[in-house]
C-alpha cells in the first residue's frame, strides 16, 4: 500500500476542482451568522433530515414532517436512521481510532428493528478483508475529507456489508469522516439530503464505483462531492429558517 492510498485520486479529471468546490460551499455555510449563537439547534435539524434522507433513500419515503411529528414510530428503517444519526455524536472518538467498532455499533443501533441480536454488529460474510483495508486506508491517508468520505461510502454501499441498512450505515460514517477530518466538526451538512436531490445519479455513480474503473471512480467521487455542496444548501435553509423564527 503506497505512503498516502488514496493521494492518486487527487489526478482523476475534475477531482481536484469538486474539492475546491466543496471546501468553499462549506466555508460559506460556517461562515452564516446562525452559527455562532443557535450551531446546536442547526446540528440537531441537519441529523433530522438526515436520518428522514437516508430512509428515503433507503426506499422508505416518509414525509419529513411524519418523522418530526413522530408519526413513522413504525418504520423500522426510519427510526433505525434516526438512532444512528443520534449515536454519532458519542462515535466520533470511536471512529478516529477504531473504525470497525463504529460501524458494528452503528449496524447494531440502524437494524435493532429488523435483525436478531446474534446478527447485530456482524458484517456481511466475504466483507471483513475489504472493510480491514479500509481501516488501513484511513490510518493512512491525509486526502481531502470529502475524498476519503466518498471512498468510505463507496465501500460500505458496494460491499453491502451491514445489510439490511448497509445505505444507513454508510451515510452515517460519512458524517462521522467529515467530523473526524475537520471538514464539518459540528456535523452541519445533510449530506443525506444532498445525496437525495441527486438520487437519479446516485445509483449509477455507485455502479461505477464498483466497477473500478477510472471513469467509475472519477464519477463518483464528483458525485459524492456535488452531493455535498447540495447538503450545504439544505443546511443554509435550516439556518434561515431559524433566523426567520
Amino acid at each position: 500500500m503506497p505512503a498516502d492510498p488514496l493521494a492518486p485520486l487527487l489526478d482523476l479529471p475534475g477531482v481536484s476542482a469538486a474539492v475546491d468546490r466543496t471546501r468553499a460551499a462549506v466555508d460559506t455555510l460556517l461562515g452564516n451568522r446562525v452559527l455562532r449563537r443557535r450551531s446546536g439547534d442547526v446540528s440537531a435539524e441537519s441529523a433530522l433530515r438526515g436520518a428522514w434522507a437516508s430512509a428515503w433513500l433507503s426506499g422508505h419515503e416518509v414525509p419529513l414532517e411524519d418523522v418530526r411529528a413522530g408519526s413513522a414510530a413504525d418504520d423500522p428503517v426510519v427510526q433505525g436512521a434516526l438512532r444512528a444519526q443520534s449515536a454519532i455524536g458519542s462515535l466520533a472518538d470511536t471512529w478516529t481510532r477504531a473504525p470497525r467498532q463504529a460501524l458494528a455499533r452503528l449496524h447494531a443501533v440502524a437494524a435493532a428493528d429488523l435483525l436478531s441480536s446474534d446478527d447485530l454488529g456482524r458484517p456481511r460474510p466475504g466483507s471483513a478483508e475489504r472493510l480491514d483495508t479500509l481501516a488501513h486506508v484511513l490510518a493512512a491517508t491525509h486526502a481531502p475529507a470529502v475524498v476519503v468520505a466518498a471512498i468510505v461510502h463507496g465501500e460500505l454501499l458496494g460491499l453491502d456489508a451491514f445489510a439490511p441498512t448497509s445505505g444507513v450505515v454508510a451515510r452515517a460514517a460519512v458524517r462521522l469522516t467529515l467530523i473526524d477530518r475537520g471538514l464539518d466538526p459540528k456535523s452541519l451538512v445533510v449530506v443525506e439530503a444532498g445525496h437525495r436531490e441527486l438520487a437519479a445519479d446516485y445509483q449509477e455513480a455507485l455502479d461505477g464505483y464498483r466497477s473500478g474503473s477510472e471513469d467509475g471512480i472519477t464519477r463518483w467521487l464528483i458525485h459524492c462531492s456535488d452531493a455535498l455542496v447540495a447538503g450545504t444548501q439544505e443546511s443554509l435553509a435550516i439556518c434561515e429558517a431559524i433566523l426567520r423564527g
